[in-house]
């Protein structure tokens, strides 16, 4: 029996594409549109919406300062444009990359950055409640926070160690090993 186990989960164990491929997977399913919906909520009107942002970029990255400005987002200078353009770009291409497989490691990196930062915006700009900002080592496992946003990060920091496996840009673009 042992031998049975040893033999099954070492080829498992092995198996170096497995974990990565399906890290990708999991995330084009569960949050790539996530962060392609939240990202549309910022863009501006048009095709240079791309460039021209919503108030909603900016109450939902800036929430207090917009607030402090009575939600005159005009007042707003260069800084919170380039934070909120940068954040909102972020939110399309990080995701894509994930998703086939380019620079995999960088853009789940970038996107862990993305996480935490969104993460202490959401309870110190948008007074996110302590119900659900949550607790580790409780009975409940649905925290906005302390929950879920640690296994989106852990889901990222699989690509971060592993890369983007066998099916992707990252591995179609490596030099062949000569040895």
């Amino acid at each position: 029996m042992i031998k049975l186990h040893n033999s099954l989960f070492g080829a498992i164990e092995r198996a170096d594409w497995v974990l990565p491929t399906l890290a990708r997977l999991v995330f084009a399913g569960v949050l790539l549109m996530y962060f392609w919906v939240s990202g549309l909520t910022k863009l501006g009107d048009g095709i240079m919406g791309i460039f021209t942002l919503s108030d909603s970029a900016y109450i939902q990255i800036f929430p207090k300062a917009v607030e402090a400005l009575g939600y005159d987002t005009s007042q707003l200078g260069l800084f919170h444009y380039l934070v909120a353009l940068g954040g909102t770009w972020a939110e399309f291409i990080l995701p894509l990359l994930i998703v086939v497989g380019f620079l995999t490691r960088l853009s789940a990196i970038g996107m862990i950055g993305f996480v935490i930062v969104q993460s202490a915006v959401d309870i110190t700009g948008h007074g996110v409640a302590a119900k659900d900002i949550g607790v580790w080592f409780d009975k409940a496992s649905g925290a906005l926070i302390a929950d879920q946003r640690a296994l989106w990060i852990l889901l990222l920091l699989i690509l971060v160690i592993k890369g983007a496996g066998p099916l992707s840009f990252d591995r179609a673009l490596r030099p062949a090993s000569h040895g």
